[in-house]
């Protein structure tokens, strides 16, 4: 057949496609006679790919196809969003270069046009790589949105003439509260007394806010107040996700930008304040004897990667959404820059503040920096209480701390929403589908973030922040991404893909680090995690049970088993001898909009009218 004749065909296929019936949506999977799905290969233009496209006779809706962005910097937006959250504010930044995967992941939902869970089609025996990811963003939106709650609440509570937090006396505190900076008899205490006084802070943060009980096996009741600010929150997430990208890519503009808007208000105030000078010095002049130190690399690593989003699966979700020829070489690098450089911004406020706050107190800056929860509702609110017209200063920041875990919370709602809809298409597109599945997601999650709204509480979010969703588990994620992706698919072969969406090929260094560097990094810092384990504590006076640390690593092996476990329950279910599975399994399976970018160099070998099954072969 002449190459003009192919075109043709092409067409005309792509026509005969879209007006059939799908059999299990995008994934291209073909229904044997015994209901088994046939794997199938590629119909793009590289040599020695071979494959099969079809759909099978049976009720359901026409093809549709995949929604995408209004505009290209919705989705630049997006990721903005997702990316830039709390832990650029809370966890301070590190010099670690994870670009590589970055890209691989946003790039493969582009070319697949598909969630965490289809866009392993490129290898179905890993699909189990797409379960894990979605336990993962799971977990990790169920307890992160406690964090916006608590924001919310102290929000709320910064609208008052003095904050609630910055004296004693409130039904709260115990009696061995002491504000430090104004107790008029402070020189007339005991070196006792002393040792026993309380922060108001702290006592805000413990007896108000979480009301902590003694540990994981004394839940308590719930704070009704709590509960009623983490339905708000979640009401609100919803909303911005119900109706799609459509929507989401127009709310991000406010929720990822304006919190840049507070963090100049922020430094401004934070370098005219007495000290501010110091905590920067002490940002920027680095401890590089702490290079020394295993544990440095196993932080830095893990924050990267959860900093980047890498494993959650929803950057894949978001790149699914682009248009097939939109240049994610470029992007990856752009949001990258934006990400590294939000996080060595924000040092230069948390560093002002909290070299005045050592000022303030007359102690090394080195005992009031820390990071995470106790940096966010601890130090913080500890420093805006000693401004002049904190109130304001309380408002603005709590606003800009909502606002970086909400575009961050929903942008991961929208991921896993994704990955779930992605196994229901065609024959199961209802009209509200997509308001019922987020409505289900988001009060699946509430019912489980009833638990951290108890008095024992703050144990449940540890277990969940340290096991479920943490750097161990990303970093196993991570380096089977590019084994998949380098070893099983190709290196080679997935450069042709990205070069067949942006045009030209990438620096040839990212094909190495696909396949050598980065998945050595991952697997070095993953045992340096095993070797340095350490068993979790609140506040290095608590222990938790060894049944607390059993639920904790079920937490994390519940998405960490899912690739081993998926992988030989493919085998097991396939026919034929090892190779033969293995070559059947790892064979792609193509989606239809990969008809569409078909060179003349493919010519259609056979066509089954019966089943309407099209094969490809690629010519030499």
């Amino acid at each position: 057949m002449e190459k003009d004749q192919v075109l043709c065909c092409s067409s005309v296929v792509l026509e005969e496609v879209k007006k059939s019936p799908l059999s299990n949506g995008v994934d291209g999977s073909v229904p044997s006679a015994s209901g088994a799905a046939t794997m199938v290969g590629g119909a793009c233009p590289v040599p020695d790919r071979k494959g099969v496209m079809g759909v099978a006779n049976g009720a359901g809706p026409v093809y549709q196809e995949r929604e995408t962005w209004t505009r290209q910097m919705d989705f630049i937006m997006s990721c903005v969003g997702f990316a830039v959250g709390l832990g650029n504010v809370w966890r301070f930044p590190y010099l670690c270069v994870f670009l590589i995967p970055y890209l691989l992941i946003i790039a493969l939902g582009q070319f697949m046009k598909a969630g965490s869970i289809n866009v392993w089609n490129i290898a179905p025996l890993f699909k189990g790589l797409g379960f894990a990811s979605m336990v993962i963003v799971f977990f990790c939106n169920t307890y992160y949105i406690m964090v916006l709650a608590w924001g919310f609440y102290y929000l709320i509570h910064s609208f008052r003439s003095e904050l609630p937090w910055s004296s004693c006396g409130n039904p709260w505190n115990s009696p061995s509260c002491l504000s430090v900076f104004s107790h008029p008899r402070l020189g007339n205490l005991t070196c006792a007394q002393l040792a026993a006084a309380r922060s108001p802070i702290i006592e805000f943060w413990e007896n108000k806010v979480l009301n902590i009980s003694s540990g994981l096996d004394d839940p308590g009741t719930i704070n009704w107040e709590m509960t009623l600010c983490l339905m708000a929150v979640w009401v609100l997430v919803y909303f911005c996700v119900w109706k799609g990208v459509k929507s989401t890519g127009k709310i991000v503009y406010f929720t990822a930008t304006f919190p840049y808007v507070v963090l100049i208000i922020l430094l401004v105030r934070g370098v005219t304040l007495p000290g501010a000078y110091d905590g920067i010095m002490y940002y920027i002049k680095p401890d590089w004897s702490k290079l020394q130190e295993a544990q440095v690399w196993i932080d830095a690593g893990t924050q990267i990667f959860f900093s980047y989003a890498i494993g959650l699966g929803a950057l894949t979700a978001l790149g699914s959404y682009n248009r097939f020829n939109n240049d994610c070489y470029k992007d990856a690098f752009v949001l990258a820059l934006i990400n590294s450089g939000t996080s060595f911004f924000a040092g230069f406020v948390v560093f002002s503040i909290l070299g005045f706050m050592a000022a303030e107190q007359g102690v090394d800056i080195s005992q009031v920096a820390e990071s995470g929860p106790g940096l966010a509702f601890i130090a913080y609110p500890k420093a805006v209480s000693l401004m002049p017209v904190a109130p304001l200063w309380a408002a603005l920041f709590f606003f800009m701390l909502l606002l970086l875990g909400l575009d961050s919370q929903f942008v991961g709602v929208e991921g896993f929403v994704t990955g779930i809809l992605d196994l229901f298409p065609g024959q199961h597109n209802h009209r509200y589908r997509r308001e019922i599945a987020v409505a289900v997601c988001c009060s699946l999650c509430f019912i489980i973030d009833i638990s951290m709204v108890t008095q024992g509480g703050m144990y449940v979010f540890q277990l969940f922040d340290y096991y479920s969703a943490s750097g161990m588990t990303l970093l196993w994620q991570t380096f089977w991404e590019c084994i998949v992706v380098a070893w099983v698919y190709g290196a080679d072969r997935f450069m042709d893909d990205v070069a067949r969406m942006i045009g030209y090929r990438p620096f040839p260094w990212m094909k190495w680090c696909w396949s050598f560097i980065t998945p050595c990094v991952c697997m070095g810092i993953f045992v340096f995690h095993l070797v340095n384990y350490k068993p979790l504590t609140y506040n290095t006076d608590y222990v938790y049970p060894w049944w607390g640390e059993a639920v904790g690593w079920c937490l994390a092996l519940s998405s960490m088993l899912c690739i081993p476990v998926s992988i030989v329950y493919f085998l097991f279910r396939a026919r034929g001898t090892f190779r033969e599975r293995w070559d059947h399994l790892t064979t792609p399976v193509w989606s239809f909009h990969h008809l569409e970018f078909l060179s003349p160099d493919v010519k259609p070998s056979s066509i089954v009218d019966d089943n309407k099954v099209i094969i490809f072969e690629s010519v030499m």
